[in-house]
């Protein structure tokens, strides 16, 4: 009798066997419904065999096999099991965390999409000469011509349409003149003419055109404004010419309206499929399964989407690689980026890593060889010029309510010659601290190691980890003086400054506080574009991938708070983070400037960002790295524990250390000491963590699971949360 194997969404990291009586080999990938416990749950069949090791009378029979959907692709099965032995999470975990809530579902109904669907005129339709087509059918002449001269009919063009009219779309679809394709609600659709490609983007296109049936990896730096995103579009117009499937990833859910856009309007006859958190469960069962099925020629998606089924996978992008958005912090601790470049692999097609400020991984793997370089130097719109960058020094310069004159007088001469600003401050609220000068005291959350921030025109104090919230007290709690000020700046408290300074100026703020609602971001880009703002005031939601024409004037705030970090990444993150931010300004032929403010204008990262010279920056962070043999010249993991108190926390890390002695790879790591976390208090639970350092990656791998079994008897001592976090991007 046959032997199934499931994944179980459960934190023990193996397979449980089951009897199938009717189970083949081609049920793997499959659902399937099985005792666990006293309850029934669902799992994915990951391997059919005969025998079991266990006893006889305690194996149980799966009760039903759900044949109703395709089962997930080999290729995909062995990611998640890549995934299993990389990151060691839980097999059944990383397998039900990776697909569709729906599919974790015992009632399986496949709806109908919400989405509207436009009527697509298709290659045969084209062919079509309208006045082959009797005089008698005028309007079916008409409707021809119509969609030949435009490529389709949106959905709101036909609900407005007779029903004599619909008919006869109906009529040219059984004719296979026209196909209709699912569309999101909002975004453009009609074709516009393409861009002509500059001579660079046009060596990067051939350079990857010419290795597209094999795996190689392509690092895009290109300066901001330069054109990456052409160059993915003409590289995506080939790959769907050979009926292949394009993944592209990017790293935040307010990235994809704008790129989905760009795509939908190139390819108006190419199905285009977003997968992000802003989506419902049948919006992402819909979209998942188009492309599990080829039909989606385009899946367009933050990091979850790495894990897309694409029977047909051609090309991966991943756009604006060096972000930490990329990287999980709970759960699966994976790293989108890096298990798109092990797809690539694993299907033997190119990806391509773009960024203007690539992470130093990927950089260091350029200059050794194993990635293939591509640079853009210059903008891809005529007569766009990189910004000016300036230093405004806090030490000289006063800045009442956080802004200095000359940068007031900046944001004058762009209001008078009708173009937009940015003011740029990664910090929303309008004030991060509430405090007490007579006695010291400062708002704290409770359950967080944080200070509360002030939202004036909620009267709340809000903590921004856990999301506690309290009004704002009348007087200081401690010794009860009632004149309590809010300090520092947020972006409400800029926008609010900015609004005296400047009354009669359209501004807007964008920030999470401001775009909860659904559709809100898309307000916001609409209004930009259409000259509805002249001075936008914003966090990093606004640092990277937008376009906006009209925007010559970019005013950066509070830059210096990365300065102070312990991690050994704060620099290059800030760097990077500021050049996204600094080329918002000057894409089209209006000039741009750059203002920072700033204690420290002789840093070298600051004089870097002027001359904006992102490889002699990168090559001196390089050596430094290379120097205390940190990434990516070495190889980290961290242990990780939580506990009510951070004794037991800290108790627990030091029997870890203890016991990894024993591993037979101890000799060839290091292990630092356990400290509590940089921020020791996350909703109510205190934090510590004990860092693991290699020079090889296949030594700390080896290492980490002879101790990651150890320390599983451990956990079962204390009350003691804990996990593996590989390759950590924070410490």
């Amino acid at each position: 009798m046959a032997i199934i194997r499931v994944a179980l969404d459960v934190p023990v990291d193996c397979l449980f066997d089951y009897l199938a009586p009717d189970a083949s080999i081609t049920d793997i990938g499959l659902r399937v419904c099985v005792p666990f416990g006293k309850r029934r749950t669902l799992g994915i069949i990951l391997s059919v065999c005969t025998d079991t090791s266990v006893p006889g009378n305690k194996l149980k029979q799966a009760e039903r096999i759900y044949r109703d959907i395709p089962p997930l692709p080999p290729a995909l099965l062995e990611l998640f099991k890549f995934c299993n032995r990389y990151y060691h999470h839980p097999i059944g975990q990383v397998v039900m965390n990776s697909i569709p809530n729906r599919l974790r579902q015992f009632k399986l109904t496949i709806d109908q999409p919400s989405r509207a669907f436009a009527w697509v005129i298709t290659d045969k339709g084209r062919l079509l000469d309208a006045t082959d087509i009797p005089a008698r059918s005028r309007a079916k002449r008409l409707l021809l011509t119509t969609l030949q001269d435009n490529g389709q009919i949106p959905p709101e063009a036909f609900k407005q349409m007779s029903a004599h009219n619909r008919k006869l779309l109906r009529e040219f679809l059984a004719l296979d003149w026209v196909t209709q394709m699912p569309l999101v609600p909002g975004l453009p659709t009609a074709q516009t003419e393409p861009p002509s490609p500059t001579p660079e983007q046009n060596a990067a296109i051939a350079a990857i055109l010419a290795d597209t049936g094999m795996f190689a990896p392509w690092l895009l730096h290109g300066i901001t404004g330069s054109g990456k995103t052409e160059v993915y579009l003409r590289v995506t117009a080939a790959l769907l010419k050979q009926q292949r499937q394009v993944l592209l990833l990017v790293p935040e859910i307010n990235l994809t309206p704008q790129l989905e856009a760009r795509f939908k309007q190139r390819f108006p006859e190419t199905a285009v499929v977003s997968l992000h958190s802003g989506l419902n469960d049948n919006e992402r069962l819909q979209g998942w399964l188009l492309a599990q099925q080829g039909k989606a020629g385009i899946v367009l998606g933050t990091r979850l989407a790495v894990f897309t089924p694409l029977p047909e996978l051609g090309l991966i992008v991943v756009d604006e690689e060096q972000d930490l958005s990329f990287k999980q912090q709970d759960g699966l601790r994976y790293s989108a980026r890096d298990l798109a470049i092990y797809r690539a692999k694993q299907a033997g097609v190119p990806i391509i890593l773009g960024s203007a400020t690539p992470s130093l991984e990927s950089y260091q793997h350029a200059l050794a060889g194993h990635y293939r370089l591509l640079r853009l130097h210059s903008r891809a719109v005529s007569g766009a010029t990189l910004p000016v960058i300036r230093c405004i020094d806090l030490r000289l310069t006063k800045a009442p309510e956080g802004l200095t004159e000359p940068l007031l007088t900046a944001l004058q001469t762009a209001l008078s010659q009708q173009q937009q600003s940015l003011v740029f401050i990664n910090r929303r609220g309008y004030a991060p601290v509430l405090l007490c000068k007579s006695c010291g005291w400062v708002a704290a959350c409770t359950r967080c190691s944080s200070r509360l921030v002030v939202h004036l025109h909620a009267r709340q104090l809000r903590c921004h980890y856990c999301g506690h919230q309290q009004t704002v007290p009348a007087a200081c709690p401690e010794c009860g003086d009632p004149d309590i000020l809010p300090f520092g700046q947020g972006t409400q408290r800029i926008e609010a400054a900015l609004r005296s300074h400047f009354p009669a100026a359209r501004i807007l703020r964008v920030d999470r506080d401001s775009i909860r609602r659904k559709h809100a971001w898309q307000s916001v880009l609409d209004a930009v574009q259409n000259q509805q703002v002249d001075i936008l005031v914003g966090t990093q939601l606004l640092a990277k991938g937008h376009d906006f024409p009209n925007l010559s004037l970019v005013c950066i705030l509070n830059a210096d708070a990365s300065l102070y970090s312990t991690d050994f990444r704060a620099e290059e993150q800030l760097f990077a983070q500021l050049m996204q931010v600094a080329g918002r300004a000057g894409r089209a032929d209006i000039p741009g400037t750059v203002l920072i403010q700033t204690e420290f204008p002789h840093h070298p990262l600051y004089q870097a960002l002027s001359r904006q010279n992102y490889d002699s920056h990168a090559r001196t962070l390089l050596r430094e790295r290379q120097l205390t043999h940190f990434p990516p010249f070495a190889y980290q993991a961290v242990l990780r524990a939580e506990a009510i108190v951070i004794d037991s926390a800290l108790a627990f890390l030091g029997k870890a250390a203890k016991i990894a002695t024993a591993c037979e790879q101890f000799g060839q790591i290091q292990l630092f000491d356990p400290v509590p976390a940089p921020m020791m208090r996350l909703k109510g639970r205190e934090r510590a963590q004990l860092l693991v350092h290699a020079h090889s990656r296949k030594h700390l791998q080896e290492f980490l699971f002879d101790w990651q079994q150890r320390l599983h008897t451990l956990a079962a001592q204390k009350k003691v949360r804990w996990h593996l976090d590989i390759d950590p991007l924070m410490l």
